[in-house]
């Protein structure tokens, strides 16, 4: 793909180039150069040189990293910042936005690096004074941001995912540390037991442990009601959001906005309410029933979601995703195990595998097996658990794995399929 920057063109396909065109090489692709030279390339650069053609000065960059929460701290930032009227600029899973305008549909959590570049690029000829990017592990594994200059980066967690990848918990970790190893400003959860981290220039939040930002106090009635103090100074913010791991969301975004600005605490807890969340996020999609859709797609994700409904009785559908991690859907199944009265077990995007394989592999970790039904057509699935739902104003349904997505990959097809319009179908 070749990408314009500043009216120049850019490649990191030795097959695209031209004698306009510039080779961008990095580990992956450095065995093209001789191609690019054949091919009578206008220059060829280390994409670590790329920063240079990209005027940096008037746009501050800021990157968050974790494996769940990075969507909707995100998006809160964005919001909050939109709200105090900043220009901003938003890319991530959910695809890239300047000034509440989508400007591309849904993509990969972090771009190749070209495309972060021109992104950038058009932020700025957009006159934006923020670019908030959502940071994967694959993208700082594969040096996608390498060359940008960011304000502040951001971790909300480390829990186990993309093992398929990156081969071991510990690769894992190490590669998301990686991100805050040097002396730019970071933004850590304090409560995050396997953050490690350059403490220059560093900056914390949470819950449980002494931080620069400590949530004091809070409770959950319509929403949540939370108290938080920066040093001395004790400040509070209201949300119709729900779960404790959205406080840690909010709490980093509020942060993040006082870091990167001048509007003061108060002002910023003033915008806070007034988001309301990311589709397929935590999000409410019937009342009477209780029925919720959120992404939740590991062990840890759904334990979250299911403990911010530890006063209802869990009915739960999911599934979990074909050639991936193999090794956490037991843990999976144990995990609903513990939480839910009744488990659904349904298709993900099974792609290659075989549904029925992957459901065996999530039943090997649950103890209970009179709570569970199998139904790998996700449609009747949900069907079921709103039927089931609606027997006792005490259920919840939840509906987990894959929030707002809007296909359903089986083999190397994509179907049509979003949980959100298939529970107001039937419901309706």
């Amino acid at each position: 793909m070749i990408i314009n920057i500043n009216n120049q063109d850019f490649t990191d396909n030795s097959q695209e180039i031209n004698a306009n065109t510039i080779f961008v090489y990095n580990k992956q692709n450095e065995k093209f150069i001789k191609n690019a030279k054949e091919n009578l390339a206008k220059d060829i650069i280390a994409n670590s040189r790329l920063c240079t053609y990209v005027n940096f000065t008037s746009i501050k960059i800021i990157g968050i990293t974790g494996t769940n929460g990075k969507t909707t701290t995100a998006a809160a930032i964005y919001s909050f910042l939109l709200d105090l009227n900043y220009k901003v600029a938003l890319q991530g899973t959910r695809g890239f936005f300047i000034n509440d305008k989508r400007v591309k549909e849904y993509s990969l959590t972090t771009p190749i690096q070209l495309e972060n570049f021109a992104n950038i690029q058009k932020a700025i000829n957009n006159k934006c004074d923020f670019f908030i990017m959502e940071v994967s592990s694959h993208a700082l594994a594969q040096n996608r941001v390498e060359g940008l200059n960011f304000e502040l980066k951001i971790l909300t967690n480390i829990t186990r995912d993309h093992l398929d990848y990156h081969n071991t918990i510990e690769e894992y970790i190490k590669v998301k540390n990686s991100f805050f190893a040097d002396e730019s400003k970071k933004l850590i959860n304090k409560d995050e037991k396997k953050a490690v981290y350059n403490i220059k220039n560093g900056f914390s939040y949470g819950l449980d442990e002494p931080s620069t930002y400590k949530v004091q106090a809070y409770s959950f009635k319509e929403g949540m009601h939370v108290a938080f103090t920066k040093f001395n100074k004790i400040v509070d913010f209201t949300s119709p959001m729900m779960g404790v791991f959205n406080i840690y969301n909010l709490s980093a975004a509020i942060a993040c906005v006082d870091i990167c600005t001048n509007k003061g605490l108060d002002k910023i807890c003033e915008v806070v309410e007034n988001f309301a969340g990311v589709s397929g996020r935590m999000e409410i999609i019937s009342t009477n029933p209780l029925i919720i859709v959120d992404f939740a797609h590991t062990p840890d994700g759904m334990k979250e979601v299911y403990e911010s409904f530890n006063h209802k009785d869990i009915i739960t559908v999911f599934g979990a995703g074909g050639n991936r991690d193999r090794s956490k859907r037991a843990v999976m199944g144990k995990i609903a195990n513990i939480y839910a009265k009744k488990i659904i077990l349904t298709s993900d995007n099974p792609r290659f595998e075989d549904p029925d394989l992957i459901v065996n592999d999530i039943l090997q970790g649950i103890n209970n097996k009179s709570k569970v039904t199998v139904e790998v057509n996700r449609k009747e699935a949900i069907k079921q658990g709103i039927n089931l739902t609606k027997q006792n104003s005490k259920n919840v349904l939840l509906v987990l794995g894959k929030g707002d997505e809007t296909h359903q990959t089986i083999y190397d097809k994509k179907f049509p399929l979003i949980d959100k319009e298939e529970i107001l179908k039937y419901l309706n």
